[in-house]
Protein backbone atom coordinates (compact mmCIF):
# COMPACT_ATOMS: atom_id res chain seq x y z
CA UNK A 1 0.00 0.00 0.00
CA UNK A 2 1.30 3.41 -0.82
CA UNK A 3 0.01 5.53 1.28
CA UNK A 4 2.70 8.79 0.09
CA UNK A 5 1.91 8.19 -4.00
CA UNK A 6 -0.64 11.26 -4.30
CA UNK A 7 1.34 13.30 -2.15
CA UNK A 8 4.78 11.86 -3.31
CA UNK A 9 5.02 14.08 -6.52
CA UNK A 10 5.28 17.80 -4.53
CA UNK A 11 6.76 15.98 -1.13
CA UNK A 12 10.27 17.45 -1.62
CA UNK A 13 9.04 21.13 -2.10
CA UNK A 14 9.01 21.09 1.95
CA UNK A 15 10.30 18.43 3.20
CA UNK A 16 13.76 18.14 3.88
CA UNK A 17 16.58 17.19 6.40
CA UNK A 18 16.44 19.23 9.71
CA UNK A 19 19.77 19.23 11.20
CA UNK A 20 18.49 19.42 14.35
CA UNK A 21 16.64 16.16 14.31
CA UNK A 22 19.27 14.89 12.09
CA UNK A 23 22.30 14.98 14.44
CA UNK A 24 19.77 13.63 17.23
CA UNK A 25 19.06 10.68 15.40
CA UNK A 26 23.00 9.68 14.23
CA UNK A 27 23.82 10.37 18.21
CA UNK A 28 20.65 7.25 19.01
CA UNK A 29 22.34 5.16 15.91
CA UNK A 30 26.08 5.91 17.33
CA UNK A 31 26.71 5.36 13.69
CA UNK A 32 30.20 3.92 12.97
CA UNK A 33 32.59 4.28 9.28
CA UNK A 34 32.58 0.68 9.12
CA UNK A 35 28.64 -0.36 9.32
CA UNK A 36 25.82 -0.94 7.36
CA UNK A 37 22.36 0.90 8.41
CA UNK A 38 18.97 0.57 7.44
CA UNK A 39 16.53 3.29 6.82
CA UNK A 40 12.73 1.87 7.13
CA UNK A 41 10.21 4.06 5.37
CA UNK A 42 12.90 6.76 4.05
CA UNK A 43 10.37 8.43 1.91
CA UNK A 44 12.43 10.24 -0.55
CA UNK A 45 15.84 9.33 1.29
CA UNK A 46 16.20 13.20 2.79
CA UNK A 47 17.15 11.93 6.57
CA UNK A 48 18.98 8.80 4.84
CA UNK A 49 21.21 10.90 2.70
CA UNK A 50 21.97 13.69 5.37
CA UNK A 51 22.90 10.63 7.99
CA UNK A 52 24.79 8.62 5.32
CA UNK A 53 27.30 11.61 4.96
CA UNK A 54 27.72 10.99 8.91
CA UNK A 55 29.25 7.66 8.27
CA UNK A 56 28.28 3.92 7.09
CA UNK A 57 26.91 1.97 4.62
CA UNK A 58 23.23 3.33 4.03
CA UNK A 59 20.42 1.29 2.66
CA UNK A 60 16.92 2.80 2.31
CA UNK A 61 13.41 1.01 2.28
CA UNK A 62 9.74 2.35 1.52
CA UNK A 63 6.62 0.78 0.41
CA UNK A 64 6.07 3.42 -2.30
CA UNK A 65 7.91 3.10 -5.17
CA UNK A 66 7.54 6.81 -6.46
CA UNK A 67 8.69 7.82 -3.53
CA UNK A 68 11.80 5.51 -4.01
CA UNK A 69 12.09 6.29 -7.77
CA UNK A 70 12.85 10.14 -6.40
CA UNK A 71 15.46 9.19 -3.92
CA UNK A 72 17.42 7.00 -6.49
CA UNK A 73 17.23 9.90 -8.45
CA UNK A 74 19.58 12.37 -5.90
CA UNK A 75 21.90 9.71 -5.11
CA UNK A 76 23.04 6.43 -5.45
CA UNK A 77 25.31 6.62 -2.41
CA UNK A 78 22.51 4.24 -0.72
CA UNK A 79 21.10 0.99 -1.63
CA UNK A 80 17.32 2.07 -2.30
CA UNK A 81 14.59 -0.64 -2.34
CA UNK A 82 11.04 -1.02 -2.46
CA UNK A 83 9.28 -3.08 0.32
CA UNK A 84 6.70 -3.37 3.20
CA UNK A 85 8.64 -3.02 6.57
CA UNK A 86 6.78 -6.45 7.41
CA UNK A 87 8.65 -8.43 4.35
CA UNK A 88 12.48 -6.85 4.46
CA UNK A 89 14.35 -8.05 1.76
CA UNK A 90 17.73 -8.43 4.24
CA UNK A 91 19.76 -11.55 5.08
CA UNK A 92 19.64 -12.10 8.96
CA UNK A 93 21.69 -9.17 11.02
CA UNK A 94 23.16 -7.49 8.44
CA UNK A 95 22.50 -3.84 9.87
CA UNK A 96 23.69 -2.27 13.19
CA UNK A 97 20.93 0.57 13.05
CA UNK A 98 17.95 0.65 11.85
CA UNK A 99 16.19 4.24 11.61
CA UNK A 100 12.44 4.98 10.93
CA UNK A 101 10.86 8.56 10.73
CA UNK A 102 7.53 9.92 10.87
CA UNK A 103 6.33 6.28 9.40
CA UNK A 104 5.40 4.05 11.95
CA UNK A 105 1.77 4.75 11.80
CA UNK A 106 2.19 3.37 8.35
CA UNK A 107 2.99 -0.25 9.32
CA UNK A 108 0.13 -2.48 9.16
CA UNK A 109 0.83 -3.68 12.10
CA UNK A 110 3.80 -2.89 14.53
CA UNK A 111 4.79 -6.10 16.05
CA UNK A 112 5.65 -8.64 12.42
CA UNK A 113 7.50 -4.90 11.68
CA UNK A 114 9.81 -4.85 14.89
CA UNK A 115 9.82 -8.20 14.76
CA UNK A 116 11.41 -7.86 10.59
CA UNK A 117 13.44 -5.23 12.42
CA UNK A 118 15.13 -7.28 15.42
CA UNK A 119 15.78 -10.16 12.39
CA UNK A 120 18.14 -8.03 10.02
CA UNK A 121 19.49 -6.24 13.26
CA UNK A 122 23.07 -7.65 14.42
CA UNK A 123 23.44 -5.66 17.79
CA UNK A 124 22.28 -2.23 17.73
CA UNK A 125 19.85 -0.18 18.13
CA UNK A 126 16.47 0.89 16.44
CA UNK A 127 15.83 4.46 16.63
CA UNK A 128 12.33 5.83 15.91
CA UNK A 129 11.00 9.45 15.70
CA UNK A 130 7.20 10.12 16.11
CA UNK A 131 4.54 11.12 17.70
CA UNK A 132 1.71 10.06 20.22
CA UNK A 133 -2.07 10.16 20.02
CA UNK A 134 -1.53 12.07 23.61
CA UNK A 135 0.87 14.66 22.16
CA UNK A 136 -0.85 15.05 19.22
CA UNK A 137 -4.30 16.03 21.19
CA UNK A 138 -2.14 18.98 22.91
CA UNK A 139 -1.32 20.15 19.31
CA UNK A 140 -3.22 23.89 18.88
CA UNK A 141 -4.38 22.55 15.31
CA UNK A 142 -7.22 21.18 16.99
CA UNK A 143 -8.40 24.28 17.47
CA UNK A 144 -8.73 24.88 13.48
CA UNK A 145 -8.36 21.49 12.21
CA UNK A 146 -10.39 19.32 15.12
CA UNK A 147 -11.40 16.05 12.23
CA UNK A 148 -8.34 16.10 10.39
CA UNK A 149 -5.91 15.90 13.71
CA UNK A 150 -8.35 13.61 15.45
CA UNK A 151 -8.00 11.14 12.32
CA UNK A 152 -4.58 11.78 12.28
CA UNK A 153 -3.85 10.71 15.74
CA UNK A 154 -6.20 7.97 15.65
CA UNK A 155 -3.45 6.60 13.66
CA UNK A 156 -0.57 6.91 15.87
CA UNK A 157 0.28 4.07 17.86
CA UNK A 158 0.15 4.83 21.24
CA UNK A 159 3.92 4.47 23.32
CA UNK A 160 2.31 1.81 25.48
CA UNK A 161 1.37 -0.12 21.83
CA UNK A 162 4.94 0.89 21.09
CA UNK A 163 6.41 -0.56 24.43
CA UNK A 164 4.69 -3.69 23.92
CA UNK A 165 5.39 -4.31 20.18
CA UNK A 166 8.95 -3.60 20.62
CA UNK A 167 9.51 -5.79 23.83
CA UNK A 168 7.20 -8.67 21.75
CA UNK A 169 9.83 -8.55 18.98
CA UNK A 170 12.25 -9.29 22.12
CA UNK A 171 13.94 -5.74 21.98
CA UNK A 172 15.46 -4.75 25.16
CA UNK A 173 15.79 -1.58 27.20
CA UNK A 174 13.98 1.38 25.43
CA UNK A 175 14.53 4.92 25.90
CA UNK A 176 12.39 7.72 25.65
CA UNK A 177 13.62 11.35 24.21
CA UNK A 178 11.18 13.87 24.10
CA UNK A 179 11.52 16.85 20.75
CA UNK A 180 10.13 20.19 20.92
CA UNK A 181 9.41 21.55 17.72
CA UNK A 182 12.09 24.83 17.11
CA UNK A 183 11.76 27.87 15.89
CA UNK A 184 13.55 27.42 12.76
CA UNK A 185 12.82 23.65 12.34
CA UNK A 186 13.44 23.10 8.22
CA UNK A 187 11.22 19.96 7.51
CA UNK A 188 7.40 20.98 7.65
CA UNK A 189 6.38 18.10 8.93
CA UNK A 190 2.43 18.07 10.76
CA UNK A 191 3.49 20.28 13.84
CA UNK A 192 6.73 22.05 11.95
CA UNK A 193 4.22 25.76 12.19
CA UNK A 194 4.28 25.19 15.68
CA UNK A 195 5.78 28.94 16.32
CA UNK A 196 4.97 29.74 12.19
CA UNK A 197 1.01 29.50 11.95
CA UNK A 198 1.04 30.78 8.97
CA UNK A 199 3.06 27.93 6.78
CA UNK A 200 -0.53 26.13 7.12
CA UNK A 201 -2.55 28.78 4.84
CA UNK A 202 0.05 27.12 1.68
CA UNK A 203 -1.02 24.84 -0.28
CA UNK A 204 2.43 23.70 -0.88
CA UNK A 205 3.35 23.07 2.89
CA UNK A 206 -0.41 21.33 3.21
CA UNK A 207 0.08 19.20 0.21
CA UNK A 208 3.02 17.47 1.94
CA UNK A 209 1.71 16.65 5.34
CA UNK A 210 -0.60 13.27 5.18
CA UNK A 211 -2.93 14.91 7.75
CA UNK A 212 -3.77 17.49 5.12
CA UNK A 213 -3.25 16.10 1.61
CA UNK A 214 -5.39 12.44 2.75
CA UNK A 215 -6.96 12.97 5.78
CA UNK A 216 -8.40 16.56 5.85
CA UNK A 217 -11.68 17.31 3.90
CA UNK A 218 -11.80 20.33 1.86
CA UNK A 219 -14.61 21.65 3.81
CA UNK A 220 -12.51 21.73 6.90
CA UNK A 221 -9.38 23.00 5.05
CA UNK A 222 -11.21 25.92 3.62
CA UNK A 223 -12.81 26.74 7.14
CA UNK A 224 -10.18 26.31 9.08
CA UNK A 225 -7.48 28.27 7.18
CA UNK A 226 -10.12 31.09 7.21
CA UNK A 227 -10.40 30.83 10.91
CA UNK A 228 -6.92 30.68 11.10
CA UNK A 229 -5.84 33.40 9.27
CA UNK A 230 -8.27 35.69 11.04
CA UNK A 231 -6.67 34.79 14.24
CA UNK A 232 -3.45 35.87 12.58
CA UNK A 233 -4.11 38.79 11.43
CA UNK A 234 -5.75 39.85 14.86
CA UNK A 235 -2.93 38.29 16.88
CA UNK A 236 -4.94 36.04 18.84
CA UNK A 237 -2.94 33.03 17.56
CA UNK A 238 -0.74 33.71 20.49
CA UNK A 239 -3.14 33.15 23.01
CA UNK A 240 -4.41 30.05 21.15
CA UNK A 241 -0.42 28.85 20.98
CA UNK A 242 0.02 29.60 24.62
CA UNK A 243 -2.85 27.92 25.59
CA UNK A 244 -1.65 24.22 24.16
CA UNK A 245 1.68 24.93 25.66
CA UNK A 246 2.90 21.53 27.66
CA UNK A 247 5.83 19.88 28.92
CA UNK A 248 5.51 16.44 27.24
CA UNK A 249 6.77 17.18 23.77
CA UNK A 250 5.19 17.44 20.55
CA UNK A 251 7.09 14.24 19.55
CA UNK A 252 9.34 11.77 20.52
CA UNK A 253 12.55 9.79 19.95
CA UNK A 254 12.15 5.66 21.30
CA UNK A 255 15.43 3.90 21.10
CA UNK A 256 15.36 0.37 21.26
CA UNK A 257 18.35 -1.81 21.43
CA UNK A 258 19.35 -5.72 20.73
CA UNK A 259 22.26 -6.80 22.32
CA UNK A 260 24.29 -9.57 21.85
CA UNK A 261 23.75 -10.82 25.21
CA UNK A 262 20.10 -11.20 25.18
CA UNK A 263 18.68 -14.50 25.43
CA UNK A 264 15.00 -13.65 24.02
CA UNK A 265 13.76 -14.54 20.34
Amino acid sequence: MAIYQQIGKSYDLTRRTDPEIAARLAVHLQIKSDSSYLDVGCGTGNYTLALAKMGGVWHGVDQSKQMIDTAINKSNIVAWQVAEAEVLPYADGIFSGVLCTLAIHHFVTLIPAFQEIYRILNTGHLVLFTATPEQMSKYWLVEYFPEAIHKSAEQMPSLEKVRYALDEASFNSVKIEHYSISKNLQDLFLYSGKYRPEIYLDENVRSGISTFALLASADEIATGCQKLAADINTGRITEIVKKYENNQGDYLFVIADKVATSTKG
